[in-house]
């Protein structure tokens, strides 16, 4: 999943031949799943169709501040003023706002607080990053005012997206060519994630139960169904984090492509996992149901409905969490609690014994929480035992506070 997904894009088109090239730039923001609200100058109408853009982003595309045309066939007359193209309104609406093209005029225009269109007008308004993709001839390109105009800009904090080098309309060749739309998109990617408050974090999050075998078909399990885990492991990638996440089994699928699954089935699988891993990570988040107890003997075949009676001896499993706590050395230690009593002194004790930085209670009693869930209740207590109930939450909204924690620990 793109990081420009459910993003609100403003994508402002000037007068250069470059502009033939937005059709394919709106068809990649949508496609990345953003979405996009075009505005262009009436220069640039000659080289690309307000409906064909508008077509591709499923939205009205402006190019004046009042729709004249429109008006004058209404009636009565107040219609009309619902037709003000209100470029403060669309200049705080977006998220992410990008000229494409930008050529010299528009680019001077911005740079010097010239205001003679909606473009320019919205760009004034705008509150949001500001990206802008030069295109024009080689010679414009060099001209010492269009230089200024790409220093000031920058100045401004807004972000240049390079021109390439290649053939030019006018018949030569050299820089000045409007970057390509994948490439102009693969920049914004790069950028808006790089300035993500998780950026460069490697994080281990376990999810899911863990099945303990009986037999070949029968297994000791629980009612986790890794959605917890999952929830959480998104939002850290969505804020920028590489997600190592270890699942037991379940039918949940991650959101982003920078979260490496490693699918486990029993505890002493997802022990082993975890340390592999756990030297390479800044944070573990210790989300799954691992069991306590796994049968001592695992029969080599189906076992036969012949007794009465059939007793299974059990032991211990490896505590993964305890383990991650002795052997911490940076890391950021998060671990689950699921009592039914005496939970917050239950939990004190659980982040003594097992070293944690914080820990996640769950409650029974409390109603919308526990197993086969959407929702989730929480109380978070820290190593200092300060302790911070929750509201009764859908689980994606408890991830993005877990995460919360896990960005105020980087602060």
């Amino acid at each position: 999943m793109s990081v420009l997904k459910g993003k609100k894009v403003l994508l402002g088109v000037s007068g250069g031949i470059a502009a033939y090239k937005t059709a394919s730039l709106v068809r990649l923001f949508i496609k990345a799943g953003a979405q996009v609200q075009v505005i262009m100058t009436p220069a640039s109408k000659d080289f690309v169709t307000p409906l064909t853009l508008s077509v591709l982003s499923k939205n009205p595309v402006y190019s004046t501040f009042f729709d004249k045309e429109i008006a004058d066939t209404l009636v009565p007359q107040e219609e009309a003023k619902e037709l003000w193209n209100n470029h403060v309104e669309l200049g705080l609406w977006a998220d992410v706002m990008l000229v494409a093209p930008a050529t010299a005029n528009t680019m001077s225009k911005m740079a010097n607080g010239v205001c003679d269109n909606l473009l320019l007008a919205v760009y004034l308004s705008s509150k949001c990053p500001v990206y802008f993709a030069p295109a024009m001839d080689l010679d414009m390109y060099k001209h010492p005012s269009t230089l200024i105009s790409f220093q000031k800009l920058q100045q401004f904090g807004n972000i240049m997206i390079p021109a390439e080098s290649g053939e030019l309309a006018s018949g030569l060749s050299g820089e000045g060519r409007m970057a390509e739309p994948e490439n102009i998109i693969a920049f914004m990617e790069a950028d808006i994630e790089k300035k993500l408050p998780l950026y460069g974090k490697s994080i281990l999050i376990t999810a899911g139960p863990t099945y303990e075998a009986i037999d070949p078909v029968r297994f000791i399990g629980n009612h986790s169904s890794g959605k917890m885990g999952f929830d959480i492991a998104n939002r850290a990638a969505e804020l920028g984090a590489k997600v190592y996440l270890v699942s037991g089994p379940t039918h949940c699928k991650p959101l982003y492509s920078s979260i490496s699954v490693f699918p486990v089935v029993s505890a002493k699988e997802m022990y082993a996992k975890c340390h592999e891993l756990y030297d390479q990570v800044d944070v573990a988040i210790a989300a799954a149901a691992v069991a306590d107890y796994r049968p001592k003997m695992v029969a080599e075949q189906k076992i036969k409905k012949a007794a009465e009676n059939f007793v299974i001896e059990l032991e211990k499993t490896q505590d993964i969490l305890a383990s991650l706590g002795t052997s911490k050395q940076h890391q950021f230690l998060i671990g689950f609690a699921l009592e039914t009593e005496n939970e917050i002194e239950n939990a004190k004790i659980k982040i003594q014994k097992k070293n944690l930085d914080l820990i996640v209670l769950n409650s029974l009693k409390d109603e919308g929480a526990g197993f086969g869930k959407s929702t989730n209740k929480i109380t978070f207590i820290d190593k200092n035992f300060t302790v911070e109930p929750m509201d009764l939450k859908s689980k994606t909204a408890v991830a993005i506070d877990i995460i919360d924690k896990v960005c105020e620990h980087f602060k």
